[in-house]
């Protein structure tokens, strides 16, 4: 098969088209010809040597795939030879067959193409474990969003929206903003010209939001304290701005703030799977009624992965970023 190789740590142009044997499938597993793979930040830090590997997972990179069932013990999963599906793999999307656990795929919903199921998982299991789970976003609360624009970002908003949520954004520009608040986003604020703490603290009659979803971390964190609500709740999925901050203490006790953190990759299979159902129960059907949509920025070949990744680290898109393999 057809494949993507990181042939050394460095830029966007050390991805190499390459070959190699199919998969060999470990139990509980099924092989997928993948049809399309879509793009994500952790593939851009493998690539650069800074994201390791986690035991037993493909050294290729691609987090999720979509595509045909076509191997594999299927005896209790609800799936069938010849299923279209979209799983969440630990890597190996880059790939004309890919291998996932069975209890992370997902059924392609109804009028979505292979490339648009593509884009759901990485992007779903993260917003649902982080803001729903872990952050607990309830009834009546608001959300805000750092990188709105970004895959995460734009999932984040959709769902938050069509779960009845009051949502905010931050975005780079103007243009970003704009396509945040046509997602669902109440307010767009541009960072590089809007101090995000005082316009939240502003639209939120002086109260601030209930959960921050951050990919940003360093000096950003202080100022998302600043404009949390009393028992609101940070959740950490990414630090591009740093790994380090200073925290005033004394307003997390006082005012009974969380602030929490995950990396989805290295969790063990079955916390995966119970995602994967919480998704079917909760989002299968926003998806399929077209309460969500796919946002798909550019769609490349596979073999035209570099130029993928230079896209995705130039940070000019909104939302995803794609390969078609088939």
């Amino acid at each position: 098969m057809r494949v993507i190789e990181i042939s050394q740590p460095g830029p966007a142009d050390v991805l190499k088209l390459a070959e190699r044997p199919l998969p060999e499938l470990k139990a509980g597993e099924v092989l997928i010809k993948v049809h399309a793979a879509g793009l994500n930040r952790p593939d851009v830090l493998q690539r650069l040597g800074l994201y390791p590997v986690p035991p037993g997972a493909s050294d290729l990179p691609g987090l999720e795939v979509a595509g045909e069932i076509v191997a594999g013990e299927l005896a209790g999963t609800g799936f069938k030879m010849g299923d279209m599906v979209c799983a969440l793999v630990q890597g190996g999307g880059y790939a004309e067959y890919c291998a996932a656990p069975s209890g992370q795929c997902l059924p392609v919903p109804n009028q979505w193409s292979p490339l648009e199921a593509a884009s759901l998982p990485e992007n779903y299991f993260t917003v649902w474990s982080n803001v729903f789970d872990r952050a607990n976003l309830r009834a009546g609360e608001t959300l805000l969003v750092q990188g709105g624009s970004s895959g995460i970002g734009v999932t984040a908003i959709q769902l938050a929206k069509a779960l009845g949520h009051r949502v905010f954004a931050t975005a780079g520009s103007d243009d970003k903003c704009r396509a945040c608040e046509v997602l669902g986003a109440e307010r767009g604020i541009n960072y590089r010209s809007e101090d995000f703490a005082e316009v939240v603290k502003m639209l939120t009659s002086g109260k601030g939001v209930d959960v921050i979803l951050d990919m940003v971390g360093g000096d950003y964190l202080p100022r998302e304290i600043s404009c949390l609500a009393d028992d609101g709740r940070i959740s950490l999925i990414a630090h591009l701005g740093g790994s380090k901050a200073t925290v005033d203490l004394g307003q997390v006790l006082r005012r009974r703030l969380t602030i929490t953190g995950s990396t989805l990759r290295p969790r063990p299979i079955a916390f995966k799977a119970a995602i994967a159902a919480q998704l079917r129960e909760h989002v299968w059907p926003l998806l399929e009624s077209g309460q969500l949509k796919p946002v798909i920025f550019k769609t490349f070949p596979l073999e035209q992965a570099a130029a993928a990744h230079a896209l995705m680290e130039s940070s000019t898109h909104v939302g995803k970023i794609m390969l078609q393999v088939i």
